[in-house]
């Protein structure tokens, strides 16, 4: 049972962080609300994931990586459950940090269980058909979730996720234990001063675009959370049993593999969640096709992890892999600055297909080439770190890619306003010609950006993991 209920609790979590965004229109009517605090609904489930999976993975290492993940999954389940119940945006927005905190154990828990299990080939086959679940639920959250709030209403949809998130939790139960042999103490210091570093640091990049760069909220709450940030760093450093070990970070192998994974979410995300609204507001598509055309981006997802674990299962290297999957997604959005609303469709379609082919390897790989680096005590801190790094980068890569088209928008048309709705896909009737150019012109230098972002990430990945294997042929 080990194999398919992490897989289906991985599904699970990754249809709960792409779906979750269709359901705020209804929740808006329903609870009356809007601006930030309904944007909470998704940015607390982001932020209390990516602050919380490091922790979780640390704490099944000392605990039981089984016992985390039941624990978590029943977590999952009861912030779905309050959620659903919730009568006004405040309560919706506590249940969503609470289902957050449980979508964090089950996937820091869920690959330290994998990674105990299984070893050599047959881990590489686990972790790609991991990271091919992680796919699916990406790819289908948002078609699924729509389904389910259509037949459902929005609560009825929630419900149904505290079903199967119990379902999971008794499965788990199933699954062999395994711990680190290490100490049993908590590093507590090291887990507030983490997740109070990453939260200071999410709220100043959520909030700027509602509150603005300059007012004094953002600058403060940023340097802070840097300032709490390089505390952790320093009491890691001096701890006993440290929540994120230093030798972790030091395992050049395992920071570059670590690294892929943050590019690849980089070049995945932005386009994921902001080209269908250029799509349908300026290239004029429907949703639905909008739909089918951002099938070229996750359609490969499903496929490729597979594809490329049974390449290195055959003895192909995985350094050479991962840097052509990072060169696809990498050109794929540089490729993408040439993005226009006369002939969009023909004008993302292979730029797509590079992103997910590259995306898509990389889920298949990563992972279990990172986890293969690590020492067997630690594998739950690997794998919290590693989908620390995941959640932090789809909260702060939206918030980013946001605050950018909004802030060009605003320097080119001066009204800060319109910025807003123009980035949100509404377009005025009578000036859509102006408006669209200066759509296109912040879509293709954000797009720049991202893709440069990339690129510098890939270059430094390829260092740190080749510079390991060559000091490893030294030594041998």
């Amino acid at each position: 049972m080990t194999l398919p209920v992490v897989l289906v609790a991985v599904v699970l979590v990754a249809m709960s962080i792409s779906g979750t965004a269709v359901a705020l229109p209804s929740i808006g009517r329903d609870l009356d609300t809007s601006g930030s605090p309904l944007n909470w609904v998704v940015a607390g489930y982001n932020l209390a994931f990516a602050a919380m999976t490091l922790i979780a993975g640390s704490t099944a290492d000392r605990i039981g990586r089984r016992r985390v993940f039941v624990v978590s999954a029943s977590v999952f389940s009861a912030g779905f459950l309050g959620t659903a119940l919730s009568p006004v945006i405040v309560a919706t927005d506590i249940f969503r940090i609470v289902s957050g905190v449980g979508g964090a154990g089950i996937m820091a828990a869920g690959g330290a269980i994998l990674a105990s299990t299984y070893e050599g080939a047959a881990r590489n086959r686990a972790f790609a058909l991991m990271g091919t679940m992680a796919g699916v639920g990406i790819a289908i959250g948002p078609t699924l979730s729509g389904l389910l709030i259509g037949a459902t209403g929005w609560r009825g949809g929630f419900a149904i996720f505290t079903v199967i998130g119990l379902l999971v939790a008794l499965g788990g139960t199933r699954a062999c234990e395994s711990r680190a042999t290490g100490s049993e103490r908590t590093d507590w210091a090291g887990s507030v001063l983490f997740v109070a570093a990453l939260t200071l640091l999410m709220f100043a990049l959520l909030e700027a675009p509602a509150l603005g760069w300059a007012h004094p909220v953002i600058p403060v709450t940023g340097i802070a959370g840097l300032a709490v940030l390089v505390v952790f760093g320093v009491v890691q450093r001096r701890s006993a049993a440290p929540v994120l070990a230093p030798a972790l970070i030091a395992n050049r192998g395992f920071l570059g593999w670590s690294l892929a994974t943050l590019t690849t979410s980089i070049g995945f995300l932005g386009v994921l969640v902001f080209l269908p609204t250029y799509l349908q507001a300026a290239a004029g598509m429907s949703p639905a096709a909008a739909g089918v055309t951002m099938l070229l981006l996750t359609a490969p997802v499903l496929v490729m992890p597979m594809a490329a674990v049974a390449l290195v299962n055959k003895g192909v290297p995985a350094r050479p892999l991962i840097t052509i999957a990072l060169l696809l997604v990498t050109a794929g959005n540089l490729w993408l600055v040439t993005l226009n609303a006369e002939d969009a469709v023909m004008v993302v379609a292979a730029p797509l297909v590079l992103i997910g082919i590259g995306m898509g390897a990389s889920f298949g790989i990563t992972d279990g080439q990172a986890m293969a680096l690590v020492d067997p005590d630690a594998v739950g801190m690997a794998a919290g770190f590693l989908n620390a790094l995941r959640g932090a980068a789809e909260a702060l890569v939206i918030a980013a890619y946001s605050a950018s088209l909004v802030g060009l928008l605003s320097a080119k048309l001066d009204d800060a306003t319109r910025a807003a709705e123009i980035g949100a896909g509404r377009l005025t009737d009578g000036a859509e010609a102006v408006e669209l150019d200066a759509f296109t012109w912040s879509w293709q230098l954000t797009q720049l950006g991202v893709g440069l972002l990339c690129l510098v990430l890939s270059i430094i990945m390829t260092v740190l993991i080749y510079g390991r294997a060559a000091a490893s042929r030294r030594t041998t």
